[in-house]
């Protein structure tokens, strides 16, 4: 008789679990009395945070995201509903405040998920055209090595530095043929996209996180948020360290943990080590020799511009209103839906004008690209759904009240902590931006001007920038892993050990600037510390591969 796995026997027991709530949940009676003021026996305790946790060991060690977001989500209502079956159900589905049909009516999500799909169709449209195979020779024969590569994606993921969503999927269709010739792992390529993604986006001025941060500064405080941010960005240790990390990982040539596993296999031909292929591309449409490299230059620009223009627009730069208060005042998700959908219709006229494409070959793209979306796509409804539930568990309230309860009491270790609590909330969550509207009031309330104050506020949006960057149920994870077309769970896996690294000497560098309180000091020694840090993981490294290789 064969052994079963870990796997088979660690989902036996989560399905006799499920089985056993389940039949509890259908033996408690009762309803909700007063909807408006109910709230659920664990709400705002340490319970608050368990669905996510659930989800996101479970991922982990599954090593399926699909089931382990679903069973985190079941876990989530049966606490909300206090094992009342009915009420689970409606929580999970129906729940205004954190459902998944709400989510899903939310117009800034619908617009999140619609530029998913016009930015697929116009992946779809370039790899058709020939434009995608056309870039891909021809930067090959610019780039000569990995190191090339791998550096010429950081650029171009530096300089798409508008919104990390944007960032994510552009980065990933148009330099995945280039670190493919070149023998990059996906994994490693997802890892470059996401390190400049949200990295980058949250110490760019006109970008849509700029944006985001702006409108968390609560308009009483007498404080002006897009100057505090500007303030913000020397201090901003984990964004910073990060990016360069990555650069001296991949000019050193230097891998550890799994990603080093990835790298050599890549080397040897596997670009994905695993046998998970959640994008098929078997069925890509073959490419027009017609095709050239302005087929995929010019869309892909006029989808920039676009996107840029369409965000200005939203906040108003049209009707009067300045350029840096129209990026703090844009709809990122407007925005991107407006700048997609033109550069689509640009693309449009542009290969028929060209007769690289037919129609009946353009329109036969738009569900291809459809297709290609739908696992990220699924994947955010989860994620979206668990992050709902999460918040109406009082997760939020749980971490503010931590927070607020500590700081006064350790006020020069409090940038520190509030790097730890955000990278925790928006691990737990998933979203960064939500971290920010729960912790940079509080950080007002203990430092409302000052070093501290900026201190503080970095520390914030660092640790919900790593939180995010760590966490299978972010947003910009997701969309890492569907640019690079890599196993999600793979990229998770193998940028783990990078982040938390980086985020052990973002939180050293915090507690200097803490005691110091200078954000200066701050940087120079986490530098320190960081560098030194990194050439001791390659001489390690170097040591075990000259072992493995005797």
């Amino acid at each position: 008789m064969k052994k079963l796995s870990t796997q088979k026997l660690l989902m036996s027991f989560l399905t006799l679990i499920v089985l056993i709530l389940v039949v509890v949940a259908f033996h408690t009676t009762g309803t909700i009395e007063d909807p408006e003021n109910y709230k659920p026996h664990v709400y705002s305790s340490a319970w608050a945070l368990l669905p996510p946790v659930i989800a996101i060991v479970l991922a982990l060690i599954t090593k399926e995201v699909y089931s382990s977001l679903f069973v985190g989500i079941l876990a989530g209502g049966l606490l909300y509903s206090n094992f009342n079956l009915e009420l689970m159900i409606n929580t999970i589905f129906f729940n205004e405040n954190g459902g998944m049909v709400s989510k899903l009516a939310d117009s800034w999500n619908v617009g999140i998920l619609i530029f998913l799909v016009v930015l697929g169709a116009l992946v779809a449209l370039m790899n058709k055209a020939g434009g995608s195979t056309s870039f891909g020779k021809w930067a090959s024969s610019k780039i000569k090595n990995r190191v090339g590569a791998q550096l010429a994606t950081v650029g171009l993921g530096s300089l798409i530095f508008v919104d990390d969503y944007f960032n994510c999927l552009t980065v990933g269709s148009v330099m995945r043929p280039v670190t493919d010739k070149h023998k990059v792992s996906r994994a490693k390529l997802a890892y470059i996209i996401d390190a400049t993604a949200a990295p980058v986006c949250i110490i760019a001025p006109i970008s849509s996180w700029a944006a985001a941060v702006t409108s968390s500064v609560p308009e009483d405080s007498g404080i002006n948020g897009f100057t505090t941010f500007l303030q913000t960005i020397p201090c901003n240790y984990y964004a910073l360290f990060t990016i360069v990390a990555m650069l001296f990982l991949i000019i050193a040539k230097v891998d550890f943990g799994s990603m080093k596993k990835h790298e050599i296999n890549a080397l040897n031909g596997d670009l994905f080590t695993t046998s998970e292929r959640p994008y098929d591309e078997s069925n890509e449409m073959p490419t027009d020799s017609k095709g050239k490299i302005i087929d995929l230059v010019l869309p892909v620009a006029v989808l920039i511009i676009a996107c840029i223009f369409s965000m200005l627009y939203t906040g108003g730069f049209m009707s009067g209103t300045g350029f840096v208060d129209a990026f703090a005042n844009s709809d990122a998700s407007v925005g991107l839906v407006m700048g997609s959908v033109i550069a689509l219709i640009f693309t449009f006229f542009f290969y028929m004008f060209r007769e690289v494409l037919t129609f009946d070959e353009f329109m036969s793209c738009l569900p291809e690209g459809f297709k290609a979306m739908v696992s990220p796509i699924l994947i955010l409804t989860f994620a979206w759904t668990l992050s709902g539930v999460t918040g109406l568990l009082g997760a939020d309230v749980y971490v503010a009240e931590l927070v607020g309860s500590s700081a006064t009491v350790l006020q020069s270790l409090l940038p520190a902590i509030i790097f730890l609590v955000a990278v925790g909330l928006a691990f737990a969550t998933g979203t960064s931006w939500g971290t920010f509207g729960i912790l940079i009031p509080i950080v007002l309330g203990v430092f409302p001007e000052g070093n501290m104050m900026v201190i503080s506020i970095a520390a914030c949006l660092a640790g919900a920038v790593c939180g995010d960057h760590c966490s299978p149920i972010s947003d910009t994870t997701i969309l890492a892993s569907a640019g690079a077309r890599c196993h999600h769970v793979n990229h998770v896996s193998t940028q783990l050990p990078y982040a938390l690294l980086v985020a052990s000497v973002s939180f050293v560098a915090y507690v200097i600037a803490g005691i110091s309180r200078n954000g200066w000091i701050g940087l120079i020694g986490g530098l320190v510390v960081l560098i030194a840090t990194l050439v001791g993981v390659a001489q390690y490294s170097k040591k075990q591969t000259t072992k493995t290789t005797k």
